[in-house]
This record gives structure tokens, C-alpha cells and sequence, in this order.
């Protein structure tokens, strides 16, 4: 899908002092490089923007797919409670991953995922965002190959982080860990939605996936058909043998129509679709991370509850001793002065993803509204052109076939 690339869509020099503050992005060129399992594709990453902390108004870098998802583990781990922006899958199958269609995909899914970055009122404002846009190779390298800091420790797939959830999940049915849950109607219903929107869209997508592969199977089928009809209409040398060629011909043309309209649905229908299945697991991710929050807030309050407790039976049992018990219990509240400190903390960091979940809902609804809006529009088009080529080729025939039926009686 075709996505927004400027922040304000102004036409003004980049660095006009009147111009309006704009960042866009393009992912470009995609070149294979090395040999076997070290092969992979590279990208060109253009930048253009009036914003002061850039280093100019034009940047262009050269970026890999494991630099793209450098960026969505540091924008995870920064932005709690922000969806962030899903990638464009990895293919597994190694006859697939340098397809020309494979890499476009790719290539279209790595443009769109770096523009809703851009275009994020957050996220835009990144340092990650800035050094991934500007920052040389060999930099982008080091960072990369980080050993230390707790970024190097995050799982590179979301799928990961809800399968950690839903082995938890396991144990608090098997009883082996009590759950620690938001009680809240609202957020329930939240999660209800999202789980079943994953369920119905991922079907959607399914039966989307079905449809481009029958128009190219139908497309093939075509092809070889109106190949058939041309041989037999070479043994033929009178005007059945000339109705055979242009039924072959006219085969052959909309087999031509059938390929290009599959390749129009994968593009413009199928993938946005599939886009859409990621995206909902992103949010889950972050579900996930409020879950996480919600249980250590949770836990630290409890935990000083008990310390409180405990402390308040030590005054009372060594009440005799005033001065030992004194000094005991200050001893003994230090520990909850750091835990109070962590706990604050904690709430702090639960309380800012509920606020940016809330907004970040809102903003999810709207976008998917357009874009899922613009994808049905076009699958409807799509059909609508495909079935009006049938239509008007098969039609155009039957003046001839018509005539060649008269002949022959």
C-alpha cells in the first residue's frame, strides 16, 4: 500500500526557513551480495528532511535487513507500550529468498515499515531512528554485533516474545504460577478484540493467498490451452483452422491479463492483508508488555506490604529494647526504601503503556480503516477490470466463431 511520506506533505525547499517540518524515507535498489548461506540482500535507504538534528537534507545509506530489525528491537524496548511497526517476513526456503517477487515484496514491506516510523509522532523522534538513517556501515555493523546491553538479549521475532506469553498462560492453568491480572472490563474486551481480529484476518488472508494462486494456476492453464489450439489450428488450413489460431491467441492474451492481474492481488491485496496479521501481532507483543508491567507492579507492592508487616511485628516484639529495636528497624527499612524506589518506578512505566496503548488503539483503528479500506477497493477493482477483459475477449470472438459455424453447415 502506497503510504504517507512526509510529515506535512509540503513541496518547499528542504531547508527554507518556512518550510514545514517533513521527514521522508525511501527503501530502494535491492542488490544480492556474497555467496551461499553468507548471501544477502542490501537496500538503499534515502532520507530527505528539514529537520534540525538530521545532518542535512538528503542522506543516502546502505542497510540489510538484520539493520531493520536492529531498529524494531530498540524502538521495542525504548517505546513501551507503542505498536511498533511489524517487518516483512524472512523466507526460510532458500530457492525463494533471492525470487525477484520474494525481494520486491521485501523491498515494499522494509518502505512501509520505515515510513510508519517516520511518520509516528514518538518514534520519529528517535536517536535509533537517526542513527539508523544515518550512521555509515561499519557503525551500524558494531551495533549490530553488540555483545552487551539488554538489547542484544531480545528475541528478533515478536512470535517469540507470545510464545513466552502463552507458555505462562500453560502454567497458571496447570497451576504451577498464580496469575497476576488487570481486572478490568474494558481491557478485556480489548484483548478479546484483538485475539479474534488475528483469528479472522489471518483466515482472510488464507483464503487471499488461495485466490492468487488459482488466477495463476487458471493463467497457466490458459497459456498452454491457446498453445494446444494454435498446433491444432495449423493442421486446419481453412477457417476452422483460422477460428483455432485466434481462439489460441486470444487464450494465450488472457492468460497474459490472468498473471498480471494475480501479481496486482498479491501485491495490493494479499500482502497489505498479510501486513495487517503482523501488525495485530505486534499489539499482542505489546499486550504482552503491559501483562509484564501490570504483574511486577503488583508484586513490589505486595512485596512492601509484607516488609511493612514484618517490620511493625519487630517494633512490637522488641518493644522492651527501644534502642536495639530501633536501630534494627532502620536497618530493615532500607531494603523497602529501594524497593518503594523500584516500585514507583514500576508504576510509572505500567501507568505510561496503558496511556500510549490507549493512544496508540486509537490511531491503529483509524490506519486500518484506510488501509484495509484501500485494499478491498482495489481487490474489488482488480476483479472487476479481470472480469471485463474476459468479458470483452471472449465476446470479440464470437463473430468469427459465429461465421465459421455457418461455413461449415
Amino acid at each position: 500500500m502506497e503510504q504517507q511520506r512526509s510529515v506535512s506533505g509540503s513541496s518547499q525547499s528542504p531547508r527554507s526557513p518556512s518550510s514545514q517540518p517533513f521527514l521522508s524515507v525511501s527503501v530502494t535498489d535491492p542488490v544480492k551480495l556474497g555467496n551461499g548461506v553468507q548471501a544477502y540482500i542490501s537496500y538503499r535507504v534515502i532520507t530527505k528532511t528539514n529537520l534540525p538534528e538530521y545532518q542535512g537534507p538528503e542522506k543516502i545509506v546502505i542497510r540489510r535487513y538484520s539493520d531493520f530489525v536492529w531498529l524494531r528491537d530498540r524502538l521495542f524496548e525504548k517505546y513501551k507500550g507503542v505498536f511498533i511497526p511489524p517487518l516483512p517476513e524472512k523466507s526460510a526456503v532458500e530457492k525463494f529468498r533471492f525470487s525477484a517477487e520474494f525481494i520486491e515484496l521485501r523491498r515494499q514491506g522494509l518502505d512501509i515499515f520505515i515510513n510508519r516510523i517516520a511518520s509516528h509522532n514518538e518514534l520519529q523522534q528517535s536517536d535509533d531512528l537517526r542513527t539508523f538513517l544515518q550512521a555509515d556501515e561499519e557503525t551500524m555493523e558494531r551495533l549490530r554485533s553488540q555483545d552487551t546491553g539488554i538489547f542484544k538479549k531480545r528475541p528478533a521475532d515478536f512470535l517469540q516474545i507470545i510464545k513466552d506469553v502463552q507458555t505462562k498462560m500453560s502454567d497458571v492453568v496447570l497451576g504451577k504460577e498464580k496469575p497476576v491480572e488487570e481486572s478490568n472490563a474494558e481491557y478485556e474486551k480489548l484483548k478479546h478484540y484483538i485475539f479474534e481480529l488475528e483469528n479472522h484476518v489471518a483466515e482472510a488472508q488464507k483464503h487471499a493467498y488461495r485466490l492468487v494462486k488459482r488466477h495463476r494456476e487458471y493463467g497457466q492453464s490458459l497459456s498452454e490451452l491457446g498453445k494446444s489450439f494454435k498446433l491444432l489450428g495449423a493442421c486446419e488450413s481453412n477457417d476452422v483452422g483460422k477460428a483455432f489460431c485466434d481462439l489460441g491467441a486470444k487464450s494465450e492474451a488472457i492468460s497474459i491479463k490472468l498473471q498480471k492481474e494475480a501479481q496486482h492481488l498479491l501485491m495490493n491485496f494479499e500482502e497489505p492483508l498479510k501486513d495487517y496479521v503482523r501488525a495485530v501481532q505486534s499489539i499482542k507483543a505489546t499486550i504482552a508488555e503491559r501483562a509484564n508491567a501490570f504483574k511486577q507492579h503488583c508484586e513490589l507492592a505486595e512485596t512492601i506490604r509484607l516488609k511493612e508487616i514484618a517490620l511493625d511485628k519487630l517494633m512490637l516484639t522488641r518493644s522492651e529494647r527501644v534502642g536495639e529495636a530501633e536501630h534494627e528497624y532502620k536497618e530493615a527499612s532500607q531494603p523497602i526504601l529501594s524497593l518503594k524506589a523500584a516500585s514507583e518506578e514500576a508504576t510509572t512505566r505500567y501507568e505510561t503503556i496503558v496511556r500510549r496503548m490507549n493512544e496508540e488503539m486509537v490511531r491503529f483503528q483509524d490506519e486500518k480503516t484506510n488501509d484495509i479500506g484501500i485494499a478491498f477497493h482495489e481487490f474489488a477493482k482488480g476483479q472487476a477490470r479481470l472480469a471485463n477483459a474476459f468479458a470483452d475477449a471472449w465476446r470479440s470472438l464470437l463473430p468469427k466463431l459465429d461465421a465459421c459455424s455457418l461455413d461449415t453447415s
